[in-house]
């Protein structure tokens, strides 16, 4: 197989080359063979990603996922089923969690993503990561970002007031008490391969009082 061309003065593939700009974005060009700009047809989008600035050059077809884990290396984020089945890729869209595997990158403009790799803060593992650590949340591990990310959101939810299915009632406004039914319901689109279920559901019940009290706390 023929290798592909690369730019003589940046020696990167044509196909992806990366431009630091001004203010410490990233510009992530998948640049044309011809002139070595933008091909016709991609979309100029502007991402916040784990608190860095992206502007980026793409493929209208370019899923989030793909976007996270081939242009920018975020490989924790997991492609598990790629049909939004399975929730090993859920991510953080402006405080909110999707499947980013059924979501368009460039629909993106403008949000706020966190992955798996964003929750940390300076050395520091959130809450969520903690507690699966200390009660065995995980078996092979696959699932986990996807898990973590979805259980983040998931105490942002309860705390607001957000009723799920099995919510005993759905006129109390806030928060949502986390019992097991309740986590087990919120958590039913992330699937455990190895059925770490019971562990999972302790991790998030166990550091759910952490989040409630640092929430009460002044800004």
């Amino acid at each position: 197989m023929r290798a592909r061309p690369t730019i003589p003065s940046m020696s990167l593939s044509r196909r992806q080359f990366a431009v630091v700009l001004a203010g410490g974005a990233t510009a992530l060009l998948d640049a044309d063979p011809q002139t070595g700009g933008p091909p016709a047809g991609y979309i100029s989008c502007a991402l916040e990603i784990n608190g860095q600035s992206y502007q980026a050059f793409l493929d209208p077809r370019v899923t989030l996922l793909d976007f996270l884990r081939e242009h920018l290396r975020l490989t924790g984020t997991k492609k598990g089923c790629d049909h939004g089945q399975c929730g090993a890729c859920t991510v953080l869209s402006s405080g909110s969690r999707i499947n980013s595997c059924l979501s368009i990158a460039v629909q993106h403009d403008g949000d706020r993503i966190v992955t798996i790799e964003g929750l940390e803060r300076g050395g520091q593992l959130h809450p969520v990561q903690a507690a699966f650590l200390d009660h065995d949340g995980f078996q092979c591990g696959y699932c986990t970002p996807g898990q973590i990310c979805s259980a983040v959101a998931l105490l942002s939810e309860a705390a607001a007031g957000a009723p799920s299915a099995v919510t005993a009632d759905v006129r109390k406004l806030a928060p949502v008490e986390l019992s097991d039914d309740e986590v087990r319901e919120r958590m039913s689109g992330n699937l455990c391969r190895c059925g770490a279920y019971p562990n999972i559901v302790a991790a998030i019940r166990a550091v759910a009082p952490q989040t409630a009290t640092r929430r009460k706390q002044p800004a």
